[in-house]
């Protein structure tokens, strides 16, 4: 039996008789009896194709070779920019400059970038060739089982990961202001499609962040009417964790490229606002050492010294107008949600960077959660959202014991869980 079909088999055995009956792959339930459903993807999905203008000057030659000739894939196969000796025009013309005048991020000069393929849940992809199922694929595929349609009943919403959604009213950011736009004729066409239903948004990771934000920047009015229920899985917090600490300082394997370090895609990373953003806040990780060296300990209220110390001074300045904001403006969305991360996995509390080398491999002090996202995030979103008067009775909070981040969506027991509230969400009145 194949794959998603065990996995299809699976969760209708754990569902009432008459409802394994009725949604059982011989009996797909009708169209006009879906929910549309809107799949937000990690940061490792999204494709970025790339122009190249006049204005582009190159730091070396063969990087512009491709001006003029019009769009071409940027990030959509790893293997292919190694491939192509392509890594040192990748690092160049994926890279943002901030701009302090419009407190925004932007392209190199010349450089002219978009996602393509916007809509479609197939239109992304894992970078990695050998791990498709990593994108939600599986998601997708059972979906897919169970009378879903590409384009029809099912769609997605890729983004930018180099950027950041802003602080609604607060922040300008013109790559997502284009996007949520997009995102909103997005939901209203899927509602069109389906006979006026409201549509349910499923994010993960950063996409369960995008998704978020993305619901807070719509008027009360409009999300009562488009959206049926918000469905988080394992997603980055603004109330920070420490993955994003070891990667803006040691790099990370978000941006992989076959046969390349973290260490030497970091300059491209720490040049993102995505690299800014979900830093540990004050609020949850108080005055607690983050980051211990021989020479001194930094807390989350030493971000601005610690990136001083790892050669990043250039980051303060939009750490402290673009990544500080998000954490101290929370919004509950005012929609049904649901939250489900993964827990009782070893994950990184403090970093130790013994004799001061940011360039070597910390060691770790392990606490709870679900590998990259520390527990202390997870419970401290879930207080504010029971805690918020306008969501408390909207907010349904899952704890998967030994799930993990990247495995909550691909391993069978955990996706089992997760095809269930998303049945809740399709098939239960709210």
């Amino acid at each position: 039996m194949a794959a998603p079909l065990r996995l299809l088999a699976l969760f209708l055995l754990m569902l009432p008789s008459p409802l394994r009956k009725y949604l059982s792959v011989s009996h797909h339930r009708p169209k006009e009896a879906l929910h549309p459903i809107v799949l937000v993807p990690g940061a490792s999905c999204p494709n970025i194709e790339v122009r190249l203008t006049e204005p582009y000057m190159p730091s070396v030659p063969r990087c512009g070779a491709m001006k003029g000739t019009g769009w071409f894939e940027l990030w959509v196969n790893a293997s292919d920019v190694l491939a192509h000796d392509y890594v040192e025009c990748f690092k160049e013309q994926m890279s943002l400059i901030y701009d302090p005048v419009s407190n925004d991020y932007r392209n190199l000069p010349g450089v002219e970038t978009r996602v393509p393929n916007f809509g479609s849940a197939r239109g992304f992809r894992d970078k990695e060739p050998l791990h498709p199922e990593y994108c939600l694929t599986v998601i997708r595929e059972t979906l897919e089982r169970i009378g879903y349609h590409d384009g029809e009943t099912l769609f997605g919403a890729p983004y930018d990961l180099r950027h950041a959604p802003p602080v609604p009213s607060q922040q300008p950011s013109e790559v997502f202001s284009v996007y949520f736009k997009r995102m909103t004729l997005l939901l209203e066409d899927a509602s069109k499609k389906n006979k006026g239903k409201k549509a349910i948004i499923f994010g993960h990771s950063y996409g369960g962040m995008v998704a978020l934000e993305f619901v807070n920047s719509k008027p009360l009015a409009w999300r009562n009417k488009y959206i049926k229920h918000l469905i988080l899985v394992a997603p980055t917090l603004p109330e920070g964790f420490m993955e994003p600490l070891r990667n803006l300082i040691s790099g990370t394997d978000i941006l992989y490229l076959p046969r390349t370090s973290p260490l030497y895609l970091r300059p491209t990373w720490r040049s993102f606002e995505s690299a800014l953003v979900d830093l540990p806040s004050q609020a949850v990780f108080g005055h607690e050492p983050l980051l211990i060296t021989k020479q001194r300990n930094y807390s989350a209220y030493d971000i601005e010294d610690l990136l001083t110390a790892i050669g990043f001074g250039e980051g303060i300045q939009p750490f402290k107008r673009r990544a500080v904001p998000k954490t101290q403006s929370f919004q509950a969305p005012k929609v049904p949600v649901t939250c489900i991360n993964g827990v009782g996995n070893r994950t990184p509390r403090q970093l130790i960077y013994w004799d001061g080398d940011f360039d070597a491999s910390p060691e770790f002090v392990y606490g709870d959660g679900d590998g990259k996202i520390n527990l202390i995030s997870m419970l401290a979103f879930d207080e504010k959202m029971r805690q918020h008067p306008g969501q408390r009775k909207q907010f349904k909070s899952i704890k998967l014991d030994g799930a993990q981040h990247s495995n909550i969506v691909t391993v069978e027991w955990a996706l089992r869980r997760v095809m269930q509230e998303i049945h809740e969400a399709n098939w239960i009145s709210s």
